[in-house]
């Protein structure tokens, strides 16, 4: 009874220094087994007991001892007594098994020819009823100990993609981006191959495909793609995006788009907008995507880029800087311009960014916004337009300008705009002096608020347009 005692005062003075609640509960479990030793000592000591159970007892007591004293060794052996949290290498499942493991070695020696007689078959049925069971939980074990992969962790296991969600004694499950439970039993990860796309660095490589014309020179083309995928929010910007020719194909050149990304579980979106953006690009750059070779198809090809005469025309009809030419001055300098098409939420233009372009708002819509703070400040609808101030004068860009649905945009750029004047000396002073006093107007607007925008007489104006335009 002595030791009992003596054991009992330990597990509570290591219970009571402890902030570990871990080993708080498995001395408490120990405290429980010392104690029922306790009262089986007492019962056998003082005759409490019949005669016919006082030999069985015998070996329950130093059965409930070795048990106590092996599981609080084992909890004080592996966790930290002044941390409250699990090793990473002795979880739970591994600290039971542990237990399990070396009682039964002890109640082996304690017991001894009692215990051979009816384990030895009792071993050989059970191992065999359980074969599959004890095998789920080995390689649970051995999971649990080498951890190729957590609760959490995006992961390709027997052909699924998903992330884990709990890893038990008997099967591990993970939820895939369909949001289907898959159960895979441990036995079966044991001789799986298990790729685990969260460890060791949760950064994830992300490879897309695109063809190309063999028209486009390569270092275009991957310049092109990098600047439409630059401002993706799904991207990492931990490591650099690359574009490597992979191939060539039958009809195109084959690029591959090489990004990484944090949020796994978005790979198809992030796939979808580097296709959606490449698209847009190749687009407005007059890069095309070729048909399959394997198909004769008959068709005249026509430069995206080239807007129809009479739409460009009546376009330029709106914008009010244009308003004072005539129709065949504004004919001429619509057959300038050129169409473009953007994304949703694409950026047209920077602020700060050089520039020597205006653009018309043919259809969609877009808004305006100054740093800092991003603050929207104005929405363009079709007929407006913004940009003259780069046209006329190079100018930087005095805000940025994002489409907030799919948009079509006029584009006239400052050469085709200078063959123009050329042509038509007089449009100079008629459209100059139209920004100048839009500009002026703006300013008064301005005026009470945080806007930047300098008045600036005509003349003064009018001289800085025809130093830039070399006219």
């Amino acid at each position: 009874m002595t030791v009992g005692l003596v054991l009992i005062a330990a597990a509570l003075i290591l219970r009571s220094s402890s902030s570990n609640r871990h080993v708080r509960g498995r001395l408490l479990v120990s405290l429980c087994a010392f104690g029922f030793y306790e009262l089986l000592a007492a019962a056998l000591r003082y005759g409490f007991l019949a005669a016919d159970l006082v030999a069985p007892m015998a070996f329950i007591g130093p059965l409930l001892l070795a048990f106590g004293a092996i599981n609080g060794l084992v909890a004080l052996a592996v966790n930290p007594l002044r941390q409250d949290r699990l090793p990473d290498r002795f979880p739970t499942i591994v600290q039971d098994t542990v237990v399990i493991a070396l009682f039964a070695i002890v109640a082996a020696s304690i017991l001894r020819e009692r215990l051979f007689t009816t384990t030895a078959v009792g071993a050989v049925v059970i191992g065999l009823a359980l074969q599959d069971t004890l095998g789920n939980l080995f390689a649970g074990l051995a999971i649990q100990v080498e951890k190729p992969f957590r609760v959490g962790d995006w992961v390709h296991v027997s052909g699924f993609d998903g992330q884990v969600s709990q890893i038990t004694w008997r099967a591990t499950k993970v939820r895939t981006k369909a949001g289907n439970l898959v159960v895979v039993p441990n036995s079966a990860l044991s001789r799986d191959m298990i790729m685990n796309y969260s460890e060791p660095a949760v950064d994830t490589l992300i490879e897309v495909d695109v063809g190309a014309s063999y028209d486009v020179p390569p270092n275009e083309v991957k310049a092109t793609i990098l600047a439409a995928i630059a401002d993706d929010s799904l991207i990492s910007g931990s490591k650099p995006s690359e574009v490597v020719l992979a191939d060539f194909g039958p009809s195109a050149i084959m690029y591959r788009v090489r990004v990484w990304t944090t949020d796994f579980a978005s790979d198809y979106r992030l796939r979808d907008h580097i296709r959606s953006s490449v698209y847009y690009a190749f687009r407005r750059n007059g890069i095309a995507i070729p048909y399959p070779t394997q198909v004769e198809i008959q068709r005249e090809d026509v430069p995206a880029s080239m807007p129809d005469p009479a739409e460009a025309e009546q376009a330029l009809r709106q914008v009010s800087i244009f308003s004072s030419l005539a129709d065949e001055a504004r004919a001429e300098l619509a057959r300038g311009t050129r169409r473009s098409l953007f994304a949703a939420g694409e950026i047209i233009v920077r602020q700060g960014e050089g520039g020597s372009s205006m653009f018309i708002v043919v259809r969609g819509e877009a808004v305006v916004t100054l740093e800092p703070g991003a603050r929207e400040v104005a929405t363009i609808k079709p007929g407006g337009f913004f940009g003259e101030m780069s046209l006329l004068t190079g100018d930087p860009r005095t805000a940025t300008v994002r489409t907030t649905m799919d948009s079509e945009l006029l584009e006239m750029t400052v050469e085709a705009f200078r063959r123009f004047v050329l042509a038509n000396p007089a449009a100079v002073e008629a459209i100059g002096g139209a920004v100048a006093t839009r500009r002026s107007e703006l300013a008064q607007h301005a005026a009470a608020s945080s806007a930047d925008i300098a008045a600036e007489p005509p003349e003064r104006f009018l001289v800085r347009v025809r130093r830039f335009l070399r006219i």
